[in-house]
């Protein structure tokens, strides 16, 4: 990896770890952009270096926009994770701007960070499998015990939704609880075909 790289890398990490919110005895962002860094690697070992960089910062400084900041209906929901995209790519932009990158690379990054394209950019479909791995290995459990099954169930349908066939391959490989396993079956048996196999 090149010195930039590892400049932004370390710039990223730094961001992230003054997050006050902590998981496992680590910032939780700082720990999030490794997760996301490491499925991206799994599902893309030839990822391109800004394809790496939006992994490392796709979530930067997330707490510094709560969600509890906006209003607490569909539509505020909605307007934070918009913003919360604009927020992270403008951030990304900045540091990488500081450690030498060019403009292409940037916009490149922030395309990433802003999903634009979706599904038809590769780049950006990798990342969004590793997104939704991420939520299913790590804060599905967390999410599903103080959720309703309806809302879950919702939830996994949405995400399924977006994941290419493989990521969905890797997602059936994880380990699930009893109750987890019950909404993925029940979430994947109310897809359409093909997309019901569990």
């Amino acid at each position: 990896m090149n010195e930039k790289f590892l400049l932004a890398a370390a710039r990223f990490d730094a961001e992230n770890s003054r997050d006050p919110n902590s998981e496992n005895g680590q910032p939780r962002e700082r720990l999030y952009a490794e997760r996301l860094t490491e499925w991206v690697h799994k599902l893309c070992p030839s990822a391109t270096e800004p394809l790496r960089l939006a992994a490392r910062c796709q979530h930067i400084c997330r707490w510094e926009s709560p969600r509890e900041s906006y209003p607490q209906t569909r539509p505020g929901y909605l307007k934070w994770r918009a913003d919360l995209k604009k927020f992270h790519a403008e951030k990304s932009g900045t540091i990488l701007r500081e450690v030498g990158y060019d403009e292409e690379t940037i916009r490149r990054v922030q395309d990433l960070n802003l999903k634009k394209n979706f599904p038809a950019d590769a780049e950006v479909r990798v990342l969004e499998d590793a997104l939704c791995l991420v939520f299913l290995e790590f804060q599905f459990t967390t999410l599903a015990a103080k959720s309703d099954d309806e809302k879950m169930i919702n939830a996994l349908k949405k995400s399924w939704g977006k994941m290419t066939e493989s990521a969905r391959a890797e997602a059936l490989k994880l380990n699930y609880g009893t109750r987890e396993k019950s909404l993925i079956e029940r979430a994947l048996n109310s897809q359409p075909a093909p997309e019901n196999q569990l």
